[in-house]
């Protein structure tokens, strides 16, 4: 079974708080239409690389369908489902897990799932455990630098070991 990548965009694919200036972008067709003023920052090369991670991509993100139609064209990407993060938001959840955790696990009911934000915590890992009961990684990206080849590392060890990595190409 393919798992599904839930992906955070502030922190996790934009990076924020780190080093200034940060690296800008070109994508192939130059720079980033208008529409967000730090779309420059995310690299138009994770696009290709969480495709071939061989997950089903899902925005869980407060930008909702913003990230289609900004931040999907940008990346290569088609547009993806989206986890109604903000169903979460009116009271912060017991705890001090995250107010994404709860949409999050209910919307992969029970799939294998990846999720890949800037704002995990012990907490989250905590009650993912104990209220899924698929296979999880919950796996904290360095908001300062955003999605890194460590990261992928991570991500495709825990599909390999998971039992979810995609299948090997088929000779042509």
């Amino acid at each position: 079974m393919r798992a599904l990548i839930f992906l955070d965009i502030d922190g996790t694919l934009l990076p924020f708080g780190g080093e200034d200036p940060y690296p800008v972008h070109q994508g192939p067709n130059g720079p980033p239409p208008a529409g967000h003023p730090l779309l420059d920052r995310v690299d138009p090369a994770l696009g290709p690389r969480l495709l071939a991670l061989g997950c089903v991509p899902v925005w869980a993100t407060t930008w909702l369908d913003d990230a289609n139609t900004l931040l999907a064209p940008w990346l290569g990407l088609p547009p993806l489902p989206v986890v109604d993060v903000a169903s979460g938001t009116e009271d912060p959840p017991p705890g001090g897990r995250h107010w994404k955790t709860g949409p999050i696990v209910a919307w992969a009911a029970g799939r294998p799932f990846v999720w890949l934000d800037d704002e995990i915590t012990g907490a989250d890992r905590a009650w993912v455990a104990a209220h899924h009961p698929g296979p999880a990684l919950l796996h904290r990206v360095d908001h300062r630098h955003g999605l890194r080849e460590a990261d992928f590392a991570v991500v495709r060890a825990w599909l390999r070991d998971a039992g979810c990595a995609p299948a090997p190409p088929r000779p042509a």
